[in-house]
């Protein structure tokens, strides 16, 4: 099948066809296809034009010449001409060409001089150019000769005799003398201007500066020579004329210099950029005040005073109502200019109290305290509601004068009640009263006005406290809170404790303690019991209590703010709950610490008579009694009343027996203990303390602790087999008690020699049967055989024995008691008596069993070479929990080592504090400060006032440290307790134990 030829293909298409118009499709041109838009001329137009260009070439030069101007005009596509030719002239296009047209002349006539000198467009035509005007000369210049070349004369020739022709008419000039000329006024005020200071408010036209409005040149020569004006006015107030001598000091002007504040380009540009946009605002909107101050602010940063005081005036012409405005144009002005600034201010404001306060204030600071008087009553005529006002019009006048005013006050601005108030202080009793009346009739909500009247019964009894008074106080109180309550207007019980403190602070304590029982009761439910709110009492007690470290004397517990307060909140739970016995052990603390020991002592007397079976309170009082008071006889009258209302107590024994022997009354003490083992305290004793076997039917007498202080005190007195006797009666009473076991030994071991080591064997052996749980005894089974002594201290001069005896004893006890610190740290003591690096691996495996004990992390320190001590120290705080006092100790050595005195002594103290009990802590401390004082003394040298005023320092911190140890009495450490309880160290006091075992630390080692 062939394909059929279409019969239109190849033939041109007919007139007006448009392809794609059938099925809807329109053709379109862009402009790239008709050209520049204009409009077509007409079919006429066009044939003109071509007959036109046929007979061109027969028509003359100036038809030639105005076709040409024609063809011209229409050669501009922008010429309107051509364009609109067709469209009607209307009037639009009428008032349109007028308007060109005044434009036309207005340009016309712009700068006329200019124009003038310019030849018109015809002259310019006919104006022949220069080179033509030359081109005859330049042909003449062919006929000269070579002579008349030469005689032209050179540039630098002419300008030579123009010189010589000025030198010549200056000389003329000054041969008939000098011609002066008068400096014009505005060079003077120019001058005026950059040489004084402005102290006055001046007005401007709104802006900064007085800116020139026709966009003049800067004359920078008249600015060089202002700045040399002013250097120039600067040496000469600096320079005597008369006498010639200088009057800057050569000694303090390099000092004054380093007072200059210079700035750099950075706070240069911030303030100029600050300038621009704080006077864009100002401009802006004038009638804002702030924009004004901010403004004036910143000049005065700048060091622009007189410009800061223009920028302020202004401010305050364009904001007359704002008294911020007024306030700071007085602040930036001197004294005489702020006056004038304030009286325009009160015109303006004639209410506003702080600018009356700001004119006063000037006056005030001026000496002037008529003027300031006279302003203060002026400003009350105006503003008689202001308390402020009336306030600093009171203090200026006599009390007289100011009762007067205070009674004409209050009646003005009856709700002030600091008005009432004053008022009252000065009436007398009976009239402050009525006025106290007529202050809270006037404001009922008032809680500072019951205040004022408890404090002014308190006041009328001049300082004596009566069973009257405070009942009187308490009612006025009690009222107070009740009238509150029902006005509508309560206060919490928080508030009224804080008012309570405050009235405390003003030396008011009966006021203190009415409002804390009148408040007291404040926030609880009828159903709460007397318990719970004793603890809540308690708990907020707590916060007025001044907490502070190191002794006390008796002024500065007086002077303790609060503790009146905190006392008067205990008595209210002590009423609530009067049996409660750690009720009681805490106000004793607070009387302790802030009181004095005759409330102490009074507070214990009441505490025993509500609780006669409380047997720590009566040893309080006895050891206050004693201790503080070092009244024995009264200790023993307490400790005999004591044991009548508890005649089986065990500690209230031993108390008495403890207060004979540290007498000297060994005879009594014997005797109390010889009775003592006679009574049966099966009711009372504790597990501890009796030990006592089961088997037999019949109960032993007396107690462990009984028989073991009986040998203890016997052994004491030099009477050994006594004391033996009844270490060993002890021990059949008793096996389980193993201090008893241990005291035996002791006493076995103490005569010396293989045969007594061998008896204190035998006896530590038969412990360990019955106490195998008991470290203490293993430890001693095994110093009895490597050092053949329990109770030795010195450990200098002895011999190793039986070393590998008493590592199986050691290895035997861990068996017994896995997990124990204290064995650990005696094999590891014991090893690093004879090897470094074996005591180091068994304290790794001792770590490893108890990774928590402080005692074997401070031996890792100590054993560890110096490089890694510190790293050491890091894991031991981090694993220690960082309150362990071994550690802390250790820690405070390593800086001590380090020579870092003052870091130490921190760690000293801060391992105190952590656990005053660990005596071993406040040794080392008191060691380091007694070295620190010997190294004060050797570097100070000969010179005797140093050395004592330095010694008077540290003598006074080490007695302050001896006096905290004695109130902390530890009993508690790794050698406290082993030199306390030597035989030998019975009799010493606290501050001597210390001193011992900061000695003995001196053979351990060393850091």
């Amino acid at each position: 099948m062939y394909p059929v030829t279409k019969d239109f293909l190849g033939k041109p298409a007919p007139p007006g066809y448009v392809a794609g118009l059938g099925r809807g499709a329109t053709g379109f041109t862009t402009r790239s296809d008709i050209g520049p838009a204009r409009e077509a001329a007409n079919k006429a137009a066009e044939k003109q034009q071509q007959a036109a260009a046929e007979k061109k070439g027969k028509r003359s030069d100036s038809e030639q010449q105005q076709e040409d101007d024609a063809a011209g005009r229409f050669a501009n596509a922008e010429n309107e001409e051509g364009l609109f030719s067709n469209m009607p002239y209307e009037q639009d296009d009428e008032e349109a060409d007028k308007i060109w047209a005044m434009i036309d002349a207005k340009m016309e006539q712009r700068r006329p001089k200019r124009k003038q000198g310019q030849p018109d467009d015809a002259e310019g035509e006919d104006r022949a150019a220069i080179d033509q005007q030359l081109s005859g000369l330049k042909r003449q210049l062919q006929g000269m000769s070579e002579d008349e070349w030469n005689s032209i004369p050179d540039v630098s020739q002419l300008a030579e005799s123009a010189a010589r022709a000025k030198r010549r008419r200056k000389s003329a000039i000054g041969r008939r003398g000098e011609r002066y000329s008068q400096v014009s006024d505005s060079s003077l005020m120019a001058g005026l201007g950059l040489s004084g200071y402005d102290q006055e408010i001046g007005t401007s036209d709104g802006s900064h500066e007085q800116e020139s409005k026709e966009g003049t040149v800067t004359n920078f020569m008249a600015l060089g020579q202002a700045r040399d004006d002013v250097l120039r006015m600067k040496l000469d107030q600096l320079g005597d004329s008369a006498s010639g001598k200088t009057t800057v000091d050569p000694r303090g002007y390099l000092t004054s210099l380093n007072t200059v504040a210079v700035q750099n380009a950075a706070e240069i540009g911030d303030i100029s950029r600050a300038r621009t946009l704080l006077k864009s605002v100002t401009q802006t909107n004038p009638k804002r005040a702030p924009g004004w101050i901010a403004a004036a602010r910143l000049e005065e940063v700048a060091k622009k005073m007189p410009r800061a005081r223009a920028i302020i005036a202004q401010g305050c012409e364009n904001c007359p109502q704002s008294e911020d405005v007024w306030l700071e144009a007085a602040r930036l002005n001197q004294r005489e200019t702020a006056r004038v600034v304030l009286a325009s201010a009160v015109r303006n404001l004639p209410k506003s109290v702080k600018i009356w306060m700001c004119a006063a204030e000037i006056e005030a600071k001026a000496g002037d305290t008529q003027a300031q008087r006279r302003i203060l009553r002026r400003a009350l005529e105006f503003v008689p509601t202001s308390v402020q006002l009336w306030k600093a019009a009171v203090a200026l006048e006599p009390p007289d004068d100011a009762r007067v005013l205070l009674s004409h006050a209050v009646e003005l601005v009856p709700l002030s009640v600091d008005l009432w108030l004053a008022l009252a202080r000065l009436e007398s009793y009976t009239k402050a009263q009525k006025v106290l009346n007529r202050a809270r009739r006037a404001v009922p909500t008032s809680h500072e006005i019951w205040i004022a009247a408890a404090r002014l019964e308190e006041q009328q009894a001049d300082g004596e406290i009566t069973e009257e008074l405070e009942t009187k106080v308490f009612r006025i109180m009690a009222k107070a809170v009740s009238s509150l309550a029902k006005g509508g207007a309560p206060m919490d019980r928080d508030s009224w404790f804080d008012q309570a403190l405050q009235c405390e602070c003003d030396g008011y304590p009966s006021t203190c303690r009415a409002i804390v029982r009148a408040a007291a009761n404040m926030g609880f439910d009828s159903d709460d019991s007397a318990a719970d709110r004793s603890d809540v009492w308690v708990s907020e007690a707590e916060r007025f209590i001044p907490k502070h470290s190191g002794s006390r004397n008796d002024s500065q517990k007086e002077q303790a703010n609060g503790i009146v307060t905190a006392r008067a909140i205990y008595a209210l739970a002590l009423d609530a709950q009067p049996a409660d016995v750690d009720l009681w052990r805490s106000a004793a603390d607070l009387e302790r610490e802030h009181g004095s020991p005759a409330d102490l002592e009074e507070l214990l007397r009441r505490a025993v008579q509500y609780c006669p079976r409380a047997e720590v309170l009566w040893l309080i009082a006895a050891k206050e009694k004693w201790k503080q008071q070092n009244d024995i006889a009264g200790a023993r009258v307490i400790l005999e009343e004591a044991f009548a209302a508890n005649p089986s107590s065990e500690a209230i024994i031993l108390a008495a027996v403890k207060l004979e022997s540290e007498s000297g009354q060994y005879a009594r003490a014997l005797m109390l203990l010889e009775r003592a083992r006679e009574t049966d305290f099966s009711a009372t004793a504790t597990d501890e303390g009796n030990g006592a076997t089961n088997g037999g039917s019949k109960k032993p007498l007396g107690t462990g602790r009984v028989w073991m202080k009986s040998a203890v005190l016997l052994r004491q007195v030099n009477k050994l087999q006594d004391a033996l006797q009844v270490a060993r009666q002890g021990v059949e009473l008793f096996p389980k008690f193993y201090k008893l076991w241990l005291v035996q030994a002791q006493l076995e071991q103490q005569p010396g020699g293989e045969q007594a080591i061998s008896t204190a064997r035998q006896t530590l052996s038969r412990a360990l049967k019955q106490c195998p749980r008991e470290p203490v005894l293993w430890i001693s089974a095994a110093r009895l055989e490597y050092r053949g002594t329990i109770t030795a201290i010195d450990t200098t001069g002895y011999t190793v024995k039986n070393l590998s005896r008493a590592r199986a004893i050691l290895e035997r006890a861990r068996v017994y008691i896995p997990r124990e610190p204290a064995l650990w740290l005696e094999s590891v003591e014991l090893e690093a008596e004879q090897s470094t690096e074996v005591a180091r691996a068994l304290l790794a495996r001792a770590l490893q069993d108890c990774p928590k004990s402080g005692m074997l992390w401070a031996q890792a320190i100590l054993l560890e070479p110096r490089p890694l001590r510190k790293a050491k120290s890091v894991d031991a705080l981090k694993n220690a929990d960082g309150q362990d006092p071994a550690v802390i100790v250790a820690v405070a050595r390593l800086f001590w080592s380090e020579r870092r005195v003052d870091k130490a002594r921190t760690w000293f103290e801060r391992a105190t504090v952590a656990q005053p009990d660990y005596g071993d802590a406040w040794a080392w401390w008191w060691r380091f400060e007694s070295e620190q004082r010997d190294l004060k003394k050797l570097s100070n040298g000969s010179d005797a006032a140093t050395n004592e005023n330095s010694n008077d320092v540290m003598n006074v911190q080490i007695r302050n440290l001896e006096a905290a140890c004695t109130r902390a009495n530890p009993t508690h450490g790794q050698y406290w307790p082993r030199i306390a309880k030597d035989p030998a160290n019975a009799r010493l006091s606290v501050s001597d134990t210390l001193h011992k075992v900061a000695e003995f630390l001196g053979s351990t080692r060393q850091l």
